[in-house]
């Protein structure tokens, strides 16, 4: 027996797939290199912390951590808003409350990071 499906919608399966095990593991990368900073034997003090996230590199791997969250985050919440959320309207308007928020934390971390 043959059976003719018809296959709709947005196909982000492996892409979404794909991008979450890349932002998980730069976030697991960066998660390793805060425990060595952290278990380092050095003193935890506020010129500690500031002095670490005054050099360049920091920043930029502080920075590529939360984009990575906040892309993670975005694809969780779309696939469960999209398997749950009912009806139409719900979802739409959920989906733009998550997305002002995700972008409004990835713009303050951004503020953080370069004030």
């Amino acid at each position: 027996m043959v059976v003719n499906r018809v296959v709709v919608g947005a196909h982000y399966g492996l892409a979404n797939f794909i991008a979450q095990r890349i932002t998980a593991l730069v976030m697991a990368v960066y998660s390793v290199i805060m425990l060595v900073v952290v278990m380092g034997g050095r003193p935890l003090s506020y010129a500690v912390w500031r002095d670490l996230f005054t050099q360049g590199w920091m920043r930029v791997a502080t920075l590529l951590f939360a984009v990575s969250l906040a892309w993670h985050a975005w694809i969780g919440v779309r696939e469960i808003l999209i398997d749950y959320a009912r009806p139409d309207s719900l979802r739409f308007a959920l989906h733009v409350i998550f997305a002002l928020l995700i972008a409004a934390y990835l713009g303050w971390t951004i503020q953080i990071l370069w004030r």
